[in-house]
């Protein structure tokens, strides 16, 4: 007898979302567990559907001679029986006949019912979740239904949805059938069905806003490099253009604002940041602590990722943000730890000399740098214990250092010959030392200072000049004779006294 089941495919198929193979393969194993419930465990029951989606339970029985061989009702039917219904059968033959369900006992249906139940549960089970599952980080539209201890349940139509505690902006307050737009984070399969977790706090969620708002996100010509959150408060985004002629900043921003003001509605006024990914880190740093004005950025440890800050005085607390908030969230974007300064905490600062050098190149002033290290602790990657050791005995300045012997050197406490070779390597990397052979510096010594020092030893007096009293001739007071004349000569002191 064939029983026409197309209404209540149609039906299952519009209220629980399955598909018709799925329903068919249902209700083929329903009545296979009827059948079994009925005739015992045995396997030879056949379902067949028709087009016009009519199903019929057959039993394949074999042919036996019931007065030799007996008859298993279950599974054979005798010869004589068998030729009432096909005269051409023959002893060994199989015959499949139909099988009226209305002859299942009462708890052979109950059975049936159960198992049919289980099965749609299962497929509407898989189902869901194998649908849900392809939209995880995506943003699904539900609607309030209930809250319990603090958790809110939320409608999504085929199913509901939760949105933890951890997972609301603390902006945001619920109230039933309030529209509710969220990121779907995870779908998990649980005992008592499926759970889909939502979500407005996750950095996704976002994305998923601006790629909503900004086509320009959604088609790739501006990717988001990275975005960091401290959901209700604040949010920063670096941005980038695949081409040049794009203006990623200006993408989001949108004309007079549009799309920014829809964004920073959806999330309840949050203050949303959006700067320029810049790969060289001291214009990213500089754009990350946006909305403030950067004077200068000095790496400290680029290995590290130690950044110095250093902003005007009216600037600091806007750099920092209200409880350190816009600093830290830029240390996040940036992946560096970054130290604000004002002008004065900087001068006041001792920077290391590898810092310093830092200075000296983000300046392009490699140069002037070399000439300023003169002490010993201002090599970059000196071992502070031996440049206080040498400061100990004496020997501050490197000039100092390299006037000093060898065997002098390894007499100072506290330092070895390693030590002293490893300091060595370091000041002929860092220090040009101009060096002249002990003779030409003597010799240029002695044409340079001595005539100086001579003329200031023995500096010729000058001598006074008379005339000869008997030619006219020029006489001077040493002379007894004139040279010109030959007359003898004679000097008179008078005393002026």
């Amino acid at each position: 007898m064939a029983i026409d089941i197309s209404d209540a495919i149609r039906q299952i198929h519009q209220e629980r979302g399955i598909s018709e193979e799925l329903i068919l393969r249902t209700i083929e194993n329903t009545l296979l567990a009827a059948y079994k419930r009925k005739y015992g465990n045995v396997d030879n029951a056949i379902v067949r559907f028709s087009d016009d989606k009519k199903v019929s339970i057959y039993a394949q029985k074999k042919i036996v001679d019931g007065e030799i061989d007996g008859v298993d009702e279950a599974t054979e039917i005798d010869i004589n029986e068998a030729m009432e219904l096909n005269p051409n059968g023959e002893i060994g033959d199989e015959l499949l006949i139909e099988v009226d369900p209305k002859n299942f006992d009462r708890i052979s249906v109950q059975s049936a019912k159960q198992t049919a139940r289980q099965s749609i549960r299962e497929i509407q089970k898989d189902s869901l979740y194998s649908e849900f599952k392809d939209k995880v980080g995506e943003i699904i539209i539900g609607y309030y239904q209930r809250e319990k201890n603090g958790t809110i349940y939320v409608d999504l139509g085929k199913m509901e949805g939760i949105l933890p505690k951890k997972n609301q902006s603390p902006r945001e307050t619920y109230h039933v059938n309030d529209r509710i737009k969220a990121l779907i984070t995870e779908v998990n399969k649980t005992p008592t069905g499926l759970q889909v977790v939502l979500s407005r706090t996750h950095t996704d969620f976002v994305r998923a806003i601006f790629e909503l708002e900004v086509p320009e996100v959604y088609d790739k010509t501006v990717e988001i490099h990275k975005i960091v959150r401290e959901a209700g408060y604040r949010t920063k985004l670096a941005v980038y253009s695949n081409r040049e002629d794009v203006d990623p900043v200006g993408a989001c921003v949108g004309l007079k604002g549009v799309r920014i003001q829809a964004i920073i509605k959806e999330l309840e006024g949050e203050k949303i940041d959006i700067l320029k990914y810049d790969p060289n880190p001291h214009n990213f740093i500089k754009n990350a602590l946006s909305p403030a004005e950067v004077r200068d950025v000095i790496i400290l440890d680029e290995t590290k990722h130690l950044a110095l800050v250093v902003v005007a005085d009216t600037q600091l607390s806007l750099a920092i943000g209200k409880q350190g908030l816009n600093v830290r969230l830029a240390n996040r974007l940036c992946d560096w730890s970054i130290d604000v300064k004002t002008d004065a905490q900087f001068e006041a600062m001792d920077i290391a000399a590898e810092s310093r050098r830092a200075v000296s190149q983000l300046f392009g002033d490699d140069e002037e740098y070399e000439e300023e290290i003169s002490r010993i602790s201002e090599l970059p990657g000196v071992d502070p214990a031996v440049a206080e050791a040498l400061l100990n005995a004496g020997i501050d300045f490197i000039e100092d250092y390299l006037a000093v012997s060898q065997e002098e050197l390894i007499a100072v406490q506290g330092i070895n010959a390693k030590q002293l070779e490893t300091l060595q390597k370091l000041i002929e990397e860092n220090v040009e030392i101009v060096e002249e052979e002990q003779g030409e510096y003597a010799e240029r010594e002695a044409e340079e200072e001595g005539p100086d020092q001579e003329a200031e030893a023995a500096p010729e007096p000058e001598t006074e000049e008379y005339e000869c009293p008997e030619c006219g001739a020029k006489i001077t007071i040493d002379m007894t004779v004139c040279p010109n004349c030959g007359i003898g000569l004679s000097f008179e002191y008078e005393d002026e006294g």
